[in-house]
């Protein structure tokens, strides 16, 4: 990396503008003069701008979003999704499943994969079994790292389950809203990939997109 390029940030030119339960906005002054504006869940001490490289690295995710393949005998691979309500976006959008990583994950010996199980659990009331297989794709990827620090973990699930009696949305949490699921074979999910937009017309987000794309390309066949 080019020395003179180095931007460094510091701990003490950091200043919270705005905090809240939810979500913060911090001045990271990079410069005398110079700002630049992040929003997150993170606390101060928790921002990854002032990470120094090795702990920037081994980084957990802030959440975790789920490809999720069910692989029924006899049946076509199906790649599942839902419709949440998505409040920035004021709508039902086609999503995968996903949730924040709690405090009671890190604490398991892959939170990653606690969380993954977890959120499977919650939002399709499907269980992670024995003969199914649950693997990290990417340990982090930034949502958008020119307006937030957020992150969230990609992990596969493939499941094999007798049947779809079990799912459900009923372990939707706070202001989590569900109207349905959409079950897509490959040919189905390789034309919202093409059309960039769902069964009804809508746009969707960048992680339904990932999930689209790694269920179109197999990804999901190779062994961990």
């Amino acid at each position: 990396m080019n020395e003179d390029l180095k931007i460094e940030i510091k701990k003490e030119t950091v200043e919270m503008v705005f905090e809240s339960p939810y979500v913060r906005v911090a001045d990271l002054q990079y410069a005398p003069g110079r700002h630049y504006y992040d929003a997150t869940r993170r606390r101060p001490q928790e921002l990854v701008a002032v990470m120094p490289d090795e702990e920037f690295r081994a980084m957990l995710p802030d959440g975790v979003s789920c490809i999720v393949v069910l692989d029924m005998p006899g049946e076509e691979p199906r790649l599942l999704l839902s419709r949440e309500f998505r409040y920035p976006a004021g709508r039902f959008m086609l999503s995968v499943p996903a949730g924040l990583m709690d405090e009671r994950d890190k604490e398991e010996a892959d939170p990653v994969l606690s969380t993954a199980r977890r959120e499977i659990r919650e939002e399709t009331g499907l269980e992670v079994g024995e003969k199914d297989s649950v693997r990290v794709v990417n340990p982090v990827l930034f949502s958008s790292p020119g307006l937030t620090d957020e992150t969230n973990a990609l992990v596969c699930a493939v499941l094999h389950p007798a049947g779809l009696e079990a799912l459900s949305q009923e372990g939707a949490e706070g202001s989590e809203q569900f109207d349905g699921f959409a079950l897509l074979t490959k040919e189905t999910a390789a034309d919202i990939l093409r059309q960039g937009r769902d069964g009804e017309g809508n746009f969707y987000s960048m992680f339904t997109w990932a999930a689209l794309l790694y269920f179109v390309m197999g990804l999901w066949k190779e062994t961990p």
